[in-house]
Order: C-alpha cells, then sequence, then structure tokens
C-alpha cells in the first residue's frame, strides 16, 4: 500500500456513512457531484487531500469538519418509563409544517432537536437511557453529517449486505477472515479462486499477497469478469499485478483456444492507434497462454471456491492441479451442500482433515453503562469446508515405521545381551536379523517381545530430522557367526 493510502486522490472510491447508518459509494473525478439525499449534495474535489474517517456537516454544499463527539457516561436515576404515554401530538405539538418551516429558515439539526425536546410533555420523565436514545434517533433524522470511510473490506461487505446479503454470497466478515485463514493466504503463495462475489474474495486474497505470487481466478465468460466490488478497493497495479483470468473453456486442457489474429499479413499497419490496439491483443493472448500453462503444471498451494455453481464439480475440474498438502476451502450459504461435497470427497479419497464449520458472530454496543448486543444482526455467514489434498505414493516411507524398527532393534539388543552368558574365556557373537515391523521376535528363552517394543518411548539418540531421506532404512549392524567377516563370506 502507498504511504499516502489514508488520503483521499483522485479517482479514489469512499464510502459515505450517514448518521441512519445508510452507506453510499462514489469515485471521485474531477467533475463528480456527490448526493447523499436528504443529507444534501456537495462537489467531491472539496475531499481531495483530506483523511479518511472525518466527519463532515454539510451546509448548503459547504463542509465542515466536525470535532469528534465524548462519550459521556450517564448516572442512573429514579426515573422510570412505566408512567410514560406516546399519545402522538399530544405529547409532541411541534407539527411536520413547522418542522419544514425551521428548516427553510436556516435552523440547523442542533436547534430543530432542542424545539422538539422542549416542547415534548413527557421528556423530563424518561431515564437518562432513554432521553439518549431520542437526541440520537432525532440526529439521526435531521443531522446532515456524514463520515467519508476508506473502502476497506469492512465497510464495502456492510454496504453490500444492506443492499442484499445474496449478492456476495451472505458472506459475512468473520466467515470470509476463516476463508482466507484455512486457505493460508500469504505473500509470494499460488492460488485458484473462483467465486461470485464481485470480486470481494479476491480483493481480499489479492491485500494480503501484497503484489507477489500469483492469484488465477476461473470464471464463466469469454471476456474478463466485472469485478464491482474489487474495482472499489482502490488497489494500486502493483497489488493487482499477481492477478490472471481464465474462463471455464480455457481451463480444460482438451481445449485448444481460438484467438484473433495478432499479426498483419499482407498489408501495412496504416495508424498508430491500429498498432497499439495489434499489440494490446498480442498481450492479452500470450497472457492467456501462460496462465494455462501455469494452471497446468499444477503445483497450486491453496483453491478457494465462493460460487453459485455446485462446488464438487469444480472440485472434480481444478483439485487435481493443488500441490501436496494444499488447501482447498469452499463456502456456501448452505451446510447441505458442503456436507454432499464432504460426503463425497470421503468417498474419493485423496484428501484429509474434512471439516464442515459455521462461524459465529455477534456484534456489541460498548458504552458506558449501556453494553449489550446489538439487537438486529446478520444471521448467518454461511459454511465453510475445509480440506488438505494428498497423493499416495506407494514409493513413500513412513517415519513411524521406521520408528518402530529403531525401537525394536534397541530392545533385542538388550534382550540379546541380558540372555547370553559366554563361558570364561570364550566369546559368542549373535547374529542379528533385520526385524520386521508387526512379527514377534523372541529371545533365547523364546518370550516375544513385540507388545514391549511397540510401547517404548521412541530413543533419544534416534535421528528424525526432516531434512534426511525418510526412504532410507536404518542399518542394523550385526556379525556373521563364528567370526567371519562379512566381507570375506561374500567372497
Amino acid at each position: 500500500m502507498a504511504m499516502d493510502s489514508h488520503l483521499i486522490k483522485l479517482g479514489d472510491h469512499v464510502v459515505f456513512k450517514m448518521p441512519s447508518e445508510q452507506t453510499r459509494v462514489y469515485k471521485l473525478e474531477e467533475n463528480t457531484t456527490v448526493n447523499l439525499g436528504k443529507f444534501g449534495s456537495f462537489p467531491g474535489a472539496k475531499l481531495l487531500g483530506h483523511p479518511f474517517g472525518l466527519t463532515y456537516t454539510n451546509e448548503r454544499g459547504e463542509l465542515r469538519v466536525m470535532q469528534p463527539e465524548v462519550v459521556k457516561e450517564l448516572e442512573e436515576t429514579q426515573a422510570t418509563n412505566e408512567y410514560i404515554e406516546d399519545v402522538g401530538d399530544a405529547v409532541q405539538p411541534l407539527t411536520y409544517e413547522e418542522i419544514e418551516a425551521l428548516k427553510k429558515s436556516g435552523a440547523d439539526a442542533a436547534e430543530i432537536i432542542s424545539r422538539q425536546i422542549n416542547s415534548h410533555a413527557n421528556y423530563e420523565l424518561k431515564t437518562e437511557f432513554s432521553k439518549e436514545k431520542y437526541k440520537k434517533r432525532k440526529q439521526a433524522k435531521f443531522s446532515k453529517t456524514f463520515t467519508a470511510l476508506p473502502p476497506s473490506l469492512p465497510n464495502l461487505l456492510d454496504h453490500f449486505t444492506a443492499q442484499g446479503p445474496a449478492r456476495v454470497q451472505h458472506l459475512r466478515i468473520d466467515t470470509l477472515a476463516q476463508l482466507l485463514t484455512f486457505a493460508n493466504i500469504q505473500e509470494g503463495g499460488r492460488y485458484i479462486v473462483v467465486e461470485d462475489c464481485g470480486g470481494l474474495v479476491v480483493g481480499a486474497m489479492l491485500e494480503r499477497m501484497g503484489g507477489t505470487g500469483r492469484l488465477l481466478e476461473v470464471h464463466d465468460a469469454d471476456s474478463p469478469p466485472a469485478h464491482h466490488v474489487l474495482g472499489m478497493m482502490n488497489l494500486s497495479q502493483e497489488e493487482m499485478s499477481p492477478l490472471r483470468v481464465l474462463n471455464w473453456a480455457t481451463a480444460e486442457e482438451t481445449h485448444t483456444p481460438i484467438f484473433p489474429p495478432t499479426e498483419v499479413s499482407g498489408k501495412k499497419i496504416k495508424s498508430e492507434r491500429e498498432r497499439r490496439r495489434i499489440e494490446k491483443r498480442k498481450e492479452a493472448v500470450d497472457q492467456v497462454l501462460d496462465s494455462r500453462r501455469e494452471l497446468f503444471e499444477g503445483d497450486w498451494d491453496a483453491m478457494i471456491v465462493a460460487s453459485q455453481y455446485e462446488p464438487f464439480s469444480i472440485v472434480e475440474r481444478l483439485g487435481k492441479y493443488l500441490g501436496g498438502s494444499a488447501n482447498c476451502v469452499l463456502h456456501s450459504p448452505y451446510s447441505s451442500v458442503l456436507a454432499d461435497v464432504q460426503y463425497k470427497l470421503r468417498q474419493q479419497g485423496g484428501w484429509l482433515h474434512l471439516q464442515l464449520t459455521e462461524g459465529w458472530l455477534r456484534r456489541y454496543q460498548v458504552l458506558p453503562g449501556r453494553t449489550h448486543p446489538d439487537m438486529n444482526v446478520q444471521g448467518s455467514g454461511g459454511w465453510l469446508l475445509h480440506a488438505i489434498k494428498v497423493y499416495d505414493d506407494p514409493s513413500a516411507s513412513s517415519v513411524v515405521h521406521w520408528e518402530v524398527q529403531a525401537r525394536k532393534k534397541r530392545k533385542l539388543d538388550a534382550v540379546a545381551s541380558d540372555a547370553t552368558t559366554p563361558a570364561e574365556g570364550e566369546t559368542e557373537e549373535v547374529a542379528m536379523e533385520p526385524a520386521v515391523v508387526g512379527e514377534a521376535t523372541e529371545d533365547a528363552g523364546g518370550a516375544a517381545q513385540v507388545e514391549d517394543m511397540l510401547l517404548d518411548p521412541v530413543p533419544e539418540d534416534l535421528n528424525v530430522d526432516g531434512n534426511a531421506a525418510l526412504g532410507e532404512a536404518l542399518p542394523i549392524q550385526g556379525a556373521e557367526p563364528n567370526g567371519i567377516d562379512p566381507a570375506e563370506s561374500r567372497s
């Protein structure tokens, strides 16, 4: 991110939040007019150079920065709302026409609210908490203030969720965080993504990748997808550079893509515009071919799916390109969809740690003496299925196998040394054969030692370094009978 990313620049998107909790998103161009409905309008250029997060009041198109409101602690009194009767005009005699007249005369929100409080018949009977609620409700109705917020993931997610959770596949901010964590998205990684959230998941992954690695999106359109959410995140060209896109046809190995001609044969290029168009077309074709090559080479680090399409078919198509121990994370608003995928992947094999989870989030209002959960929250952020890709390699050796072999050898050495009592002046060499896992080995007295060997702790001198070749058997020292040297016996 740029060092001045906290400042509003020309071409940036800004999330405007009103006192009523409604939000609007505008891109600030030279001639942009920001229209906030009843909260007024103003030229967007007046916000250029200001930091994100400030609250403004709009007075006839002129913006004034508001000082942060100090939250004060309320004292509990003996007042109660039990005997308050809300009978409309009898309690609040200030009519709609009078309020509109105050607005036209230039009265600000504070004056209108003060008039309403003074004319309210039962205001003094309210508790201190009820008075604060009343003021806050009137400020949301009459105040012409707004806050210029950055287009961060939480702000954009709240904005589109308010318009309809289905637009972002019912994703919630905690579910999105778990999605990225399960997939272990980080700088320099190589990831595959299939999503129908307007670029929300793609933008979240690009933020974590920091302009390095590779992110390949597979989609269902012939042209690059219209990522309306991604375009609002103010990402730089460097941060967008890892992104490549393929449609489902070009992501198929048996498909031969057909491209428009990238070279002009038989005629000369007539204009500079035509030359740039041909160069741009050739660059796009080369990018598609490179993306296909990268996909088919495989060994990708993770795959994320948050799509409206059936997820098992996506895993069947793209899961074979994941590397060993790669993470695969699927999201769906419905548990039954992912439960079916979980069952099929277990039957198919090649996947470990298949876990189906649902996140849980509760927002709280945190104020002195008024801390409590929010009453209206999103019910669910959807379900996640996490799996780890594995490959069956018959030539691979098990670390546990060689640990057991070493324990058995040490046990046999100890038993042989205790059971053998050579006569004075005589030496006897004991022939040792390689032990086999699961095979009973008897000492000179004939007692089986397998069970005790398997329960012994791992010897301290056993070298299980991860950099060692696990496929090499541990050497077992032994001598040929009758004291004959092994080399001589082979000759």
